[in-house]
């Protein structure tokens, strides 16, 4: 995708089929009728898991790092990112910053590798937020302590809409996560939008009545997935959520009263 003259290419780091049922619910119990994200003959959804690679003027950025190589869970394959991250011409030590749209283990997995710091010359960051649920409270999980515990000597925390990089906005977007984070990547009077977890699926977008199965607080993340989903259509600008398959962008039209899907 290009955004005036920046790039924001997908990294992408695995793939998963989920049971849709595991995935969105319907508040009247629809059946799933998306054309755009069709599911197999086992009833299950096509998702993708990765990160985006921005370069923006001396800074080589990632948002989100993957789910790593030791990811099991089933319907995922993973751990394709590091070599497809040489693909595009980055080494690990060219990455300046990497940034979270939040802390679950499918965004954060490749930070560190057995102990230690994949991205040596990185500096880390996310919402203030998701580190203190996820890492020193009491709903802390203690797998991804042992992930993240290295990167806290590099690690920088926000809590509130901040400029990370010119050109790069974090934008608060709790539900998800209490820290989910929407950033915002513009240039020459364009942008784009990297919506992590915000979004999972175009059902979610094009019908308010489809729910992720995710969030930590679904009220809070169906109002923050309305209010996104309401400006998109009105802007028109692309977006990319985490898991659309390839990491692909999309846009939102409103048609005759209702939003509409395409993919960019």
């Amino acid at each position: 995708m290009k955004v005036g003259n920046v790039d924001i290419v997908p990294i992408l780091d695995g793939t998963a089929r989920l049971p849709i049922g595991k995935t969105v619910t319907h508040r009247r119990d629809a059946r799933w009728d998306c054309a755009h994200q069709p599911l197999d003959e086992h009833g299950r959804i096509h998702m993708d898991i990765g990160a985006f690679l921005v370069r923006l003027g001396d800074r080589t950025i990632l948002v989100d790092a993957g789910a790593g190589d030791d990811f099991v869970h089933e319907g995922f394959v993973t751990g394709w990112l590091p070599a497809n991250l040489r693909r595009a011409g980055v080494a690990p030590e060219d990455v300046t910053d990497v940034v979270f749209t939040h802390l679950h283990p499918d965004h954060v997995g490749w930070a560190t590798v057995r102990g230690e710091v994949t991205f040596p010359r990185a500096t880390f960051r996310v919402h203030e937020a998701d580190w203190a649920y996820f890492m020193t409270g009491s709903t802390a999980d203690p797998v991804l302590q042992e992930t993240l515990a290295p990167i806290e000597g590099r690690l920088e925390t926000f809590d509130e809409e901040t400029e990370l990089a010119p050109g790069l906005l974090a934008r608060p977007a709790p539900g998800h996560t209490p820290g989910s984070t929407v950033f915002v990547v513009s240039d020459s009077g364009e942008r784009a939008l990297l919506l992590g977890d915000v979004v999972h699926t175009v059902g979610e977008l094009t019908d308010p009545e489809w729910e992720g199965m995710f969030d930590v607080d679904r009220a809070a993340a169906n109002a923050i997935r309305e209010r996104i989903a309401d400006e998109l259509a009105a802007t028109g600008d692309p977006f990319a959520p985490a898991h659309f398959p390839e990491l692909s962008f999309g846009r939102l039209i409103t048609a005759d009263g209702l939003r509409r899907f395409s993919w960019a």
